[in-house]
């Protein structure tokens, strides 16, 4: 996890809003490179400042949909190294999927909380350290409204000792790759386990993204 000083690039529509963001950021010790008011200025800021951290709300000018949330997806698959924190008041299914589903490309940090928890400045803190230094966190109300939304609710009863621990470090973002280095077993092994955990959890072809959602089951649950 990440202790050092984060520069940050901010997109925030809310005047208000993204300067006490900026304000917080600085009193702990981080460097707001820019802070933004929308998905053209967020997109300009990380070419101009390549920053650690991206911090972007889900619903920006000019729709107030998903544009932040979309633009995020996109910073991801053009700045692989690139940590972003989706920080907003509501949870955007679709593309949270698809965002979390690209962490099987990159070892970068992802986060997705609700703005309530900056109320909660010690959390709040610990989550910027965690996605900047490589890590994942997401606010259990995303994790929960996904699911639902998922209607998957199986458990993590059916997997054996060894699934467990696969799936463990896939939510730490291990591709098979990287499972297989740090368990010591052969891909051929962690692909096998991972088909396992699928089946187990009730997860087909038709889910798509069957390793976030599989990652989703273990943080709902473990």
């Amino acid at each position: 996890m990440s202790s050092r000083p984060v520069r940050i690039v901010l997109a925030e529509d809310s005047l208000l809003i993204r300067e006490g963001l900026t304000g917080l950021l600085t009193r702990l010790d981080h460097e707001v490179v820019a802070a933004v008011e929308n998905v053209e200025g967020l997109v300009a800021a990380v070419d101009e400042h390549r920053p650690d951290l991206v911090i972007t709300d889900v619903r920006m000018p000019p729709g107030y949909s998903d544009e932040g949330l979309r633009a995020a997806v996109r910073l991801r698959r053009d700045h692989p190294d690139l940590a972003v924190l989706v920080l907003s008041q509501y949870v955007a299914t679709a593309y949270t999927v698809e965002l979390f589903g690209g962490t099987r490309t990159s070892t970068a940090g992802l986060g997705y909380l609700l703005k309530d928890r900056i109320g909660e400045v010690g959390e709040f803190a610990e989550a910027i350290s965690r996605v900047a230094g490589g890590g994942m966190v997401i606010d259990p109300e995303v994790v929960r409204q996904m699911m639902s939304d998922r209607r998957k609710q199986q458990s993590l009863a059916a997997l054996t000792a060894r699934e467990l621990e696969v799936l463990g470090l896939m939510a730490r973002g291990g591709t098979n790759n990287m499972i297989s280095r740090q368990l010591h077993i052969s891909e051929a092994g962690v692909a096998k386990h991972v088909g396992n955990i699928f089946h187990k959890l009730g997860l087909n072809a038709d889910d798509g993204h069957r390793r976030v959602l599989a990652v989703l089951t273990y943080l709902r649950d473990a």
